[in-house]
């Protein structure tokens, strides 16, 4: 079963394309050896990150669990009876990680564009991640799409807001396409608990969904419509800009705790708080959670253009729905983006790139 939105906030989250589902097989007679370790559990690296990843909605906290996750897996891997398949034992493993790491998250006001900035790196954000990092192994356009669905920054955003066991359930029930008795046995609940759970989890969902259009390929026109939202920052055009937005857009800035809502606040933002003048701001096209994403840079006294933000846009029919612009200059090399732009005229146009190999997640140590 899929899990249904509505515009403007959070991501459709239909079966992961090939579900974790536990597996029937039978006990295995003898204990696998420490040294079979690698062979067996490889394989399920990337999927168990981009689980992480939606659990959480940070790249590097999911590394980080990821890693956990391979060391108590590892650490037990001698009493490992083989119950249920590797896969599912290490989804098991992985999910009690993250429920553990994701206890209280903040809550951000609407904030007016003149209001000083405020930021608060104590807050775990959300961030954005490389597609090629969730990207299934499989070349199938199906299996692209609903995983390109299921880690989307507004579906991934929403998931945050759910209490732990319902997100965990709602992700192994709906994504992963588990049954109802696998989950209680591998969280420790009884049957009516999880289907308890899923309900609620499922209706607030409900009341925040979006348009299927939101995940699909960019058309003919919203590639146009990026171009010129590239060369509006490059001219720092606010007219411009503030017409490409939807009148419910919004405007958000990790680190900063302010997110601000209509094409009008948005653009006094950029006009008035933004430090960057006309022909100061370049963007470099990559993609994050099957989303335009540009890394913007900033002309600095010396000419050359430095990593600013990197902004993640969502695009509802040929206008601009929502805007997260990180402030986490880090995550430029996670998504390949140059660490530096020499100076240079006025770039011409760029299209969404291909999609690209990026690294794999971080392999824990010792494992």
């Amino acid at each position: 079963m899929s899990v249904t939105t509505q515009p403007g906030t959070a991501q459709p989250s239909p079966a992961q394309p090939s579900p974790a589902q536990p597996s029937t097989a039978q006990p295995s007679a003898v204990p696998p050896a420490q040294d079979d370790f690698p062979a067996q559990t490889d394989a399920y690296r990337r999927e168990l990150f981009a689980h992480c990843y939606r659990m959480v909605g940070s790249v590097h906290d999911a590394e980080d669990l990821v890693q956990e996750t391979y060391l108590r897996a590892w650490r037990s891997f001698h009493a490992f009876e083989g119950r249920s398949s590797v896969r599912t034992w290490l989804y098991r493993i992985a999910t009690n990680v993250c429920l553990t790491s994701i206890e209280g998250r903040a809550r951000r006001p609407k904030t007016a564009p003149d209001a000083p900035l405020v930021s608060d790196d104590e807050i775990r954000w959300l961030e954005p991640v490389p597609d090629a990092m969730v990207r299934p192994d499989r070349a199938d356009p199906a299996e692209v799409a609903t995983g390109r669905e299921s880690v989307r920054l507004a579906f991934v955003a929403v998931l945050q807001h759910l209490p732990a066991r319902q997100r965990a359930v709602l992700v192994l029930r709906d994504v992963l396409m588990w049954r109802a008795a696998e989950v209680a046995d591998a969280l420790d609940l009884t049957v009516a608990t999880v289907n308890s759970l899923l309900q609620r989890a499922r209706a607030t969902l409900a009341k925040i969904a979006p348009s299927e259009e939101s995940v699909a390929e960019p058309t003919a026109e919203q590639r146009e419509l990026l171009d010129r939202y590239v060369a509006a920052f490059w001219d720092k055009n606010i007219d411009a800009l503030v017409a490409m937005f939807t009148d419910d857009a919004v405007w958000e800035m990790p680190p900063y705790v302010g997110w601000y809502a209509g094409p009008a606040d948005i653009g006094r933002l950029i006009g008035t708080q933004c430090p960057g003048g006309r022909h100061e701001m370049r963007m470099v096209p990559t993609q994050a959670n099957g989303q335009a994403a540009y890394g913007l840079y900033m002309s600095a006294d010396d000419g050359v253009f430095r990593p600013f933000h990197l902004q993640v846009i969502e695009l509802s029919g040929n206008r601009v729905s929502h805007v997260a612009a990180f402030f986490d200059t880090d995550l430029f090399p996670l998504f390949g983006l140059p660490s530096v732009l020499e100076p240079t005229g006025q770039p011409e146009p760029v299209q969404q790139p291909e999609p690209t190999e990026q690294p794999e997640p971080t392999q824990p140590a010792g494992v």
